[in-house]
């Protein structure tokens, strides 16, 4: 069931489910707010404890809304782009062969036929980002699958709009999302295991945030960095 209310000009969305503590979450680009609460919880009850943020809710969103965002991509000689955390600056080269991309030591080069379009090369730099996701996955997958005693049956990596990450729990299968690749490392192994942890619980209630805890206690300080760092336009939903 979906609620919500204002306090001092912020809208807080309330989204209630079987769990027994609060979640205060704000997310990018603008700050959105949302609390999930345990089911049986009063409104009013739910508002005081926000009261008791405000002062927190208004750094997180101020900083939210002051980070710089990536611009529009237009493809071309010393435009940045980012790579499991780093800046590069793209430099294209038109020659009469297969499209390739290397990267360097500060450089992405991007070698493309002649009179490619940016949104071919668009899709040569996406299809590039999701072969490094898939190279990155592999190992961390053989090794969280041990830890966490599951198994994923099937791994896709797709260009996502909404989530960095999704599971169904019932086909054992997870996807990722090819911007990964532009995330310091760090991101796409919380999101290989909070997907993960969905084989063992598939909601995210306290069960499912006790088992990230236990193996991986930097959880919230990784799910704010994958949300907080350039580019992310798009956020990690409760």
């Amino acid at each position: 069931m979906g609620e919500g209310f204002a306090i001092g000009g912020i809208h807080v969305e309330v989204v209630k489910k079987a769990i027994k503590n609060l979640h205060l979450t704000v997310h990018p680009p603008q700050g959105r707010v949302r609390i999930v609460a345990p089911e049986r919880m009063q409104l009013d009850t739910i508002r005081l404890y926000a009261i008791s943020k405000l002062p927190w809710l208004r750094r997180q969103i101020a900083e939210l809304q002051a980070q710089a965002r990536e611009s529009s991509r237009e493809y071309v000689n010393r435009e940045s782009h980012f790579v499991w955390g780093s800046r590069y600056l793209l430099k294209v080269v038109e020659r009469e062969a297969p499209p390739t991309v290397e990267r360097h030591k500060r450089q992405l080069v991007l070698a493309v036929r002649p009179g490619t379009s940016e949104a071919q090369r668009h899709e040569i730099l996406a299809a590039w980002h999701r072969a490094q996701v898939r190279a990155a996955v592999g190992p961390l997958l053989a090794k969280w699958q041990r830890i966490l005693k599951v198994e994923a049956r099937a791994i896709f990596v797709r260009q996502m709009k909404t989530k960095w990450g999704s599971c169904n729990p019932k086909k054992a299968t997870i996807r990722f999302n090819t911007d990964l690749a532009k995330k310091p490392p760090a991101c796409l192994e919380y999101v290989l295991v909070h997907e993960l942890a969905h084989l063992c619980e598939p909601t995210h209630n306290d069960r499912f945030q006790d088992i990230l805890s236990r193996h991986l206690p930097t959880w919230p300080q990784l799910r704010n960095r994958l949300n907080r760092a350039p580019l992310a336009h798009v956020n990690w939903e409760y």
